[in-house]
């Protein structure tokens, strides 16, 4: 991890989640944040910790799970350019509710939660461009609880798949960043299942295995068994 210089990256900034803030509130947050650049493989936070900052990604992409056990765990999403993190500490969280781990070199923006939390009371604007992304996540965590509680282990596997194969995803290469564990963790089944199903699922034409690479060659088919669950 290291931090980064302001002004070598401010205009990245201005790009995505500063573009609709005024120049008064632009000086006040430009001296409430800080970049720091996450190698792959790097805790950006862990589950429980305190919670001082929400941050957000500039550049990169990350991996958000929730720690179940000891050696457990279940994998929620993955965000990516333009996503905030920690978003529910400015609304009372004093800790992270989940952890967060860079998927590849990431770029990501520390802000103070409470200058991050009077820049949205000022700009309605900025604070509904904010808010309509977090809902879009929230409606994926709907469909994680409606995953586990459920579907069969190919329903949670098919689903899994067009999860991490749709349009956002697709100049990201995701599935050379995820091993079988990380899809069987997304899935939330065992890894030796995961691995038993993407082969079923490459004898009946869904898709093709290649090392890590994931191509689904039918969508539809793959649709119709997380639907059918």
């Amino acid at each position: 991890m290291k931090t980064n210089n302001m002004s070598s990256a401010e205009n990245q900034d201005n790009s995505n989640y500063l573009q609709h803030l005024f120049p008064k509130e632009l000086e006040l947050i430009k001296d409430k944040k800080t970049q720091l650049t996450y190698l792959k493989g790097e805790n950006l936070f862990k589950q429980g910790a305190f919670a001082p900052y929400v941050m957000f990604i500039v550049n990169g992409l990350v991996k958000i799970y929730l720690q179940t056990g000891y050696d457990k765990q279940i994998n929620i999403r993955l965000a990516r350019t333009g996503d905030f993190l920690a978003f529910s500490s400015i609304f009372g969280d004093n800790v992270y509710n989940y952890s967060a781990i860079a998927v590849k070199d990431s770029l990501v923006c520390m802000i103070d939660k409470e200058s991050l939390k009077q820049l949205l009371l000022k700009n309605p604007e900025f604070a509904m461009q904010i808010t309509s992304r977090n809902f879009r996540n929230e409606n994926y965590l709907f469909e994680i609880i409606k995953n586990i509680s459920y579907k069969q282990m190919r329903g949670k596997l098919a689903s899994t798949l067009l999860y991490l194969s749709q349009d956002e995803f697709i100049d990201e290469e995701i599935f050379q960043y995820m091993s079988r564990q990380d899809i069987a963790d997304f899935a939330s089944i065992s890894t030796e299942s995961a691995i038993k199903f993407l082969k079923e699922f490459e004898k009946e034409g869904i898709l093709s295995l290649n090392g890590k690479d994931i191509e689904i060659t039918d969508k539809g088919k793959l649709e119709d068994i997380a639907q059918r669950g």
